[in-house]
């Protein structure tokens, strides 16, 4: 690919340069399914929030990714919650691959984190799915 935007991914997942984020795994998410995409970001914060929010024991990493094939808009985010993409966040289809690490990021406050975890324990109540593919 010749796109030279950085791109993030959150987690909580131990990778390695040169490891693949492929779909198939279970979502960190909603009913918690088998994702049909893999998700990334353009901007710091929203990836901050991905290690923050994702489900498992390890502490908060965040990868930069390479797309390994076509990327679009995340239309869980785009357009439903924020107009047009000012989180800069994008799913595919096809695998990301870790080319290095951020390791100097600082996270939310924990009130801040409380308040997003009550947001999305609020949205199971009222059955609405975080992540709909």
């Amino acid at each position: 690919m010749t796109d030279s935007q950085t791109y993030y991914h959150g987690t909580k997942a131990d990778l390695k340069l040169g490891d693949l984020i492929e779909p198939g795994c279970l979502s960190n998410y909603g009913k918690r399914k088998r994702a049909s995409f893999v998700y990334l970001t353009a901007t710091l914060d929203a990836a901050i929030w991905g290690a923050e929010l994702a489900v498992g024991s390890g502490r908060g990493r965040i990868y930069i990714v390479e797309p390994t094939g076509p990327i679009e808009d995340d239309p869980n985010l785009t357009n439903k919650r924020f107009p047009g993409n000012p989180t800069k966040s994008y799913r595919s289809r096809n695998p990301f691959r870790v080319t290095g690490e951020v390791t100097d990021w600082k996270g939310h406050s924990p009130d801040k984190i409380r308040e997003m975890l009550d947001h999305l324990e609020d949205l199971k109540r009222r059955g609405v799915e975080a992540i709909e593919e």
